[in-house]
């Protein structure tokens, strides 16, 4: 089963998920309309949990689009919030944020770029601290060089100066039926590589 939700726009934006079990529901958005338009969340019940794919927006060149990015932070920890108030949330996707120096390559040239602004950084702390957790820092606190995407520009993927943006974020609760995020940086085909999550039900 596919289940896809285009952007507005053509060519920008979109989610989609192929699952092998069909979900009990499914719905398209987080209940505001001007980021709903983009197609950036679906969320999958299933029947001891919820799937959230997410692929939030980026803050962009120069920052123009900050405000709005700290605005659909809050929005969407709202409607993670009443989510896991009902069952446990597996969040997957791209958050566009590195949420620790450790997770890009080099922080200190980057601290005024989109995905490592202290407002973003913040936004992703504020949501662990309502209840979820970053698997892979969960099983790999200290580890390095682990990123999920790289610039076209400079041989960035060759030399390995990348980023983390890519996450799989669950309810605590949730942790203990957890075995392995891994992250399969071997995987070609886009600037970003796809991550795994290994669970047990």
């Amino acid at each position: 089963m596919i289940v896809w939700v285009p952007g507005l726009k053509e060519g920008y934006a979109g989610v989609g998920v192929m699952t092998k079990q069909k979900p009990l529901k499914k719905s398209f958005g987080i209940g505001v309309p001007k980021f709903d338009a983009d197609g950036r969340v679906i969320t999958l019940e299933y029947e001891s949990f919820y799937l959230v794919n997410v692929y939030v927006p980026n803050s962009g060149r120069g920052l123009v689009n900050l405000e709005a990015r700290q605005e659909w932070d809050v929005k969407f920890r709202e409607y993670l919030q009443d989510l896991d108030s009902k069952k446990p949330v597996i969040i997957a996707g791209d958050m566009n944020v590195s949420h620790l120096e450790i997770d890009l390559a080099n922080p200190k040239s980057n601290k005024k770029n989109a995905g490592f602004t202290q407002e973003e950084r913040d936004g992703f702390s504020t949501l662990l601290e309502t209840g979820f957790l970053d698997t892979f820092r969960q099983f790999y606190p200290g580890k390095t060089g682990a990123y999920t995407f790289w610039t076209y520009m400079g041989n960035a993927r060759g030399k390995n100066v990348g980023w983390r943006l890519d996450y799989f974020i669950v309810s605590k609760r949730f942790m203990d039926q957890v075995c392995d995020n891994r992250i399969l940086a071997d995987v070609l085909g886009s600037d970003h590589c796809p991550i795994a999550l290994d669970i047990k039900l």
